[in-house]
């Protein structure tokens, strides 16, 4: 099948007006020309890889879209399928966390296994490539034994080592988090501040987290498993997490950190929403800032996978490589932080996982492509 008369982004140039040739499944062919009588016709419209997002926290709130109002699991799967589908993802890792119990039954151990297990379940009949990011609380005691089940169920292709204390790393500024807590739950800032002084209290009633970040990090290495920091906030921190093989520096709090970890080899991800709002709601470091100063490596959904396609067009217009290296942010290089080498560039052989799109006033995606497949469309895509 040909696919004729696109923008075709590669990972180093643009063809203006090209066609490739999809053939089980695969990237067979890319012309620079478009081709009589293609199956399907772009009018000039881009065709980008397909998006790989290595972090996404949607599948919580498609499964409890209001605090215990519980959906059946599989709805929620679906729905979080077809949202990623409907905004060019092809290959999605759901970030699902264990965490102590002071952040609520959605995270609990109970609750998070049986999101796994679900998405587990029905990835055969999903439209998209579904993978787990297994995030961990330092904090939690359990957290070794968790995470060891789900790598002998192969059920877990990402760890990321988390410490939300207020304090330090995203919440650094304690005053901030107080006033974004409150508002988020819905109640005064001296309940939100007795909140986060329990958080503080359990943190130092575990006392010293290295033992379970040691044994994380070793699982993550005897088993193959891609290991990543998160909410890195001091160059120190980040040599640490290299030191025991990392491969990915998360939403990194300020420039610095994000440079060193750069430096050191680690591959900085930053959120889709940061990006394209300009800012970070934290009051971190702003996405569009990283990007300019050339330490930002992944864009990832966050928890917004609409922002994927406009943020890469908004870096596009301030970074030094246009379109090839903004897509990349979003396809490419998390396909090769996170090890999956048949995807995430637009290249003879490759898989043909897909972004159709539209550059408009708010870009939008009009098809998404995967293993050759159309598996969204908003009906603009004829041939398929």
């Amino acid at each position: 099948m040909w696919l004729s008369n696109f923008e075709i982004i590669l990972q180093d140039r643009v063809i203006e007006r090209g066609a490739i040739r999809i053939e089980d499944g695969l990237i067979a062919e890319i012309s620079e020309r478009p081709v009589e009588g293609a199956e399907v016709d772009g009018h000039g419209r881009f065709l980008l890889p397909g998006f790989v997002d290595m972090h996404g926290d949607m599948i919580e709130k498609c499964v409890e879209p209001r605090v215990n109002v519980r959906m059946p699991l599989e709805l929620g799967v679906y729905d979080l399928d077809k949202m990623l589908a409907a905004n060019g993802v092809t290959t999605a890792y759901a970030a699902v966390a264990f965490t102590p119990a002071t952040y609520g039954h959605v995270r609990s151990i109970e609750h998070t296994h049986a999101m796994i297990e679900k998405l587990a379940s029905m990835r055969e009949e999903l439209l998209i490539d579904h993978r787990i990011h297994g995030r961990f609380e330092v904090t939690f005691l359990p957290a070794l034994k968790e995470a060891k089940t789900l790598i002998h169920a192969g059920a877990l292709h990402l760890i990321s080592l988390m410490d939300h204390t207020p304090g330090q790393g995203q919440y650094r500024d304690i005053e901030l988090h107080i006033a974004n807590t409150a508002k988020a739950k819905k109640i005064s800032e001296a309940q939100a501040a007795e909140l986060v002084k329990q958080r503080m209290v359990a943190r130092s009633e575990h006392g010293d987290s290295m033992d379970i970040i040691n044994g994380l990090a070793e699982l993550a290495r005897e088993h193959g498993v891609v290991l990543a920091s998160h909410d890195d906030d001091t160059i120190e921190k980040a040599a640490l997490l290299h030191s025991l093989g990392a491969a990915i520096s998360e939403f990194p709090i300020n420039i610095a950190t994000a440079t060193e970890a750069r430096r050191l080899g680690l591959a900085t991800a930053m959120g889709a929403p940061n990006a394209l709002r300009g800012l970070s709601y934290s009051g971190n470091l702003s996405a569009r800032e990283a990007y300019e100063a050339g330490v930002l490596d992944i864009l990832a959904s966050d928890y917004h996978p609409s922002a994927i396609l406009p943020a890469v067009i908004a870096l596009a217009e301030i970074g030094k490589g246009g379109l090839p290296a903004s897509a990349a942010l979003a396809s490419a290089n998390p396909a090769k932080a996170l090890g999956l080498n048949d995807r995430g560039r637009i290249a003879e052989g490759l898989r043909a996982d897909l972004v159709i799109a539209d550059r408009g006033r708010i870009p939008r995606v009009r098809g998404t492509i995967r293993g050759g497949k159309m598996v969204w469309s908003d009906g603009a895509i004829k041939g398929f």
